[in-house]
Parts: C-alpha cells; structure tokens; sequence
C-alpha cells in the first residue's frame, strides 16, 4: 500500500470517528450511520448534499411549471448515487434525520 492510499484511509477513519461521536450523542442519525456502515468519504458526501440541493432546485421548478410527477428526477438521483449505497436506504435514512425531507418524501413515492 502506497502512502497516498494510506493517506486515504486515515482520512476516511478520522471522517468516520466525527460521525460517531456525533451519533454518541444522538444515536438516532440514521444517515451518519449509513454513511459509517457504507464506507463512504467525506467528498462524496459533500457530493449528495451537493446533488440534493440541485435536485430540490429542480422539483420546485417543474412544481412551479405544474409538474406533479417526478420520476425522472428520481432516476436521475438513484443513478446519482455512490454504488455501495442503495436508494430506498438513502432516502430512509435521509427522512428519519429530517433531511432534505420535502425532496424524500416525493422520492419515497417511486420505491
């Protein structure tokens, strides 16, 4: 293992263990511990939240053309996502620690 690939991997550890002292706290977040569970990084984190906040600018506009069905969008974020993770988990996760839950609640309709 090269150093690079090493500095990865402590990256990821130090990134997990603030998510678990934060679920000391609150066991209940849900998307922390998927996170945790998944091996996912830091970057692509900020990367959800970064497509979560595109995907919720878009629903409002094709709410605000009369849009009323969203699978599109839905596909688009399902495919979106890092391979380990599932969508319905995702969106599970995402509701029961309230975020992004006006943008879940339309996608929990296409599971």
């Amino acid at each position: 293992m090269d150093e690079r690939e090493l500095l990865k991997r402590i990256q990821l550890l130090e990134y997990h263990q603030k998510l678990l002292l934060k679920l000391v706290n609150n066991p209940k977040l849900e998307f922390n511990k998927l996170i945790i569970e998944k091996g996912i990084s830091e970057q692509e984190v900020k990367n959800f939240f970064k497509l979560c906040e595109e995907m919720c600018k878009k629903m409002e506009a094709q709410k605000a053309e009369g849009f009323v069905y969203f699978s599109p969008l839905f596909d688009e974020f399902s495919t979106s996502l890092p391979l380990t993770l599932q969508t319905e988990e995702v969106i599970q996760a995402c509701l029961s620690q309230n975020l992004f839950e006006s943008l879940m609640l339309d996608f929990k309709k296409y599971i």
